[in-house]
């Protein structure tokens, strides 16, 4: 029996034709992009720049300040961790992803950083409640595109435009990216994490980092860059500065393949997504015992609970009994299920593709129906 999978907010499930065939290619001609004088070495780093330079093109950066990273949650500790020091301050929003949360708590033990949490007003992230929390001594403004566990998407053009200018901006694209319109230079981000993985369509190891020109973040890797081998610092100059060792070429071709797709086929993506969670949700909603906690949204997210079986429990059931994949848990987004009052039992997320239709949604439905049949065993 084929596996319905619907936990492509974690990773992509089932990768376009022309990202496959792109990783395939890398493989079957290899080499160390830009670390070798040989015409492949240096046909390979080509191929690493073409990727820079669309993806600087898609999200409106400069393709200089385009470092790739293994994920995005490597992205965001060199925002964060080559960002701030001593005596700063950041402030998150309590939907943020642990690979936000993490780095925070870690630079405040180490390095004696505070930060505020920004709570949801009536179900949303305002602005101005943002911008409340804001000290002078605020360094870093860190708000998720859209939230891992619900979908909810801020407004990141408004957050943008009520902090002081003075405070760097970062946005965490692992839900968002390949879905809504993120737009640096428009919006005034200055670092942008990306999960090739997810929304972009790329292979798993295809992360990104973006920044701005005011931003200067430093090292948190070091090895070698292939350029200044001479020193025993990392280069001064970007990318190199924060990208050392060996890339995955095979990734990178295929987050310029999914970049590709994207930059092509966003908008329609993100209506028939749009679509597919409104349905899903609309049809939980009508299921005895069942509760939906997300809007119809771009990113493909439809998390919902039974009020009496375990989020945990209820996705093995869909896996083991119905051949559904969903995920269970917190999502490593605690503090998101403490605002929804979710926590610890946390949700069942159930997150769909652009290549999925109205049959998944169906499949979904019916088993949740089945379940509620027989939840009183629980």
């Amino acid at each position: 029996m084929h596996m319905i999978y619907l936990d492509n907010a974690a990773t992509g499930g089932e990768k376009p034709a022309a990202v496959q065939g792109a990783v395939l290619a890398a493989m079957k001609a290899c080499a160390n992009p830009g670390r070798s004088g040989h015409k492949r070495s240096i046909a390979l780093a080509e191929r690493v720049l073409a990727c820079r330079k669309l993806l600087a093109e898609l999200f409106g950066g400069s393709f200089e300040r385009v470092v790739f990273t293994k994920n995005c949650t490597e992205a965001l500790n060199i925002a964060i961790l080559g960002t701030l020091r001593a005596g700063d301050h950041a402030v998150v929003s309590c939907l943020e992803h642990n690979a936000v949360l993490r780095p925070l708590e870690h630079a405040k033990k180490t390095m004696g950083v505070t930060y505020s949490v920004v709570p949801l007003v009536d179900g949303k992230l305002l602005p101005d409640t943002v911008a409340s929390l804001v000290r002078p001594e605020t360094r870093l403004c860190c708000i998720t595109s859209a939230s891992n566990v619900t979908g909810l998407a801020p407004d990141l053009d408004a957050i943008r435009l009520r902090l002081p200018e003075r405070v760097l901006f970062a946005v965490d694209g692992a839900q968002g990216a390949g879905h809504l319109p993120l737009h640096m230079r428009e919006t005034g981000i200055d670092f942008l994490a990306l999960a090739g993985h997810k929304g972009m369509q790329a292979i798993q190891g295809a992360g990104a980092l973006l920044f701005s020109e005011r931003a200067c973040p430093d090292p948190v890797l070091f090895g070698g860059t292939g350029s200044e081998s001479f020193r025993l610092d990392m280069p001064a100059f970007y990318p190199d500065r924060l990208e050392c060792g060996t890339l995955s070429y095979p990734a990178v071709c295929s987050l310029f393949e999914g970049a590709l797709l994207v930059k092509e086929r966003r908008g329609m993506w993100a209506k028939k997504l749009i679509a597919l969670t409104q349905a899903a949700a609309e049809g939980i909603a009508k299921i005895r015992g069942f509760r939906v906690y997300s809007s119809p949204d771009p990113c493909g997210i439809c998390a919902f609970a039974h009020t009496r079986i375990p989020s945990e429990e209820l996705s093995d059931l869909l896996s083991e009994r119905y051949n559904i994949a969903v995920r269970g848990g917190l999502h490593c987004a605690p503090l998101a299920h403490k605002a929804l009052q979710t926590f610890p039992a946390g949700l069942v997320r159930a997150s769909f593709s652009p290549e999925q239709g109205m049959r998944e949604v169906h499949a979904l439905l019916s088993a949740l129906r089945a379940v509620a049949k027989t939840a009183t065993s629980f």
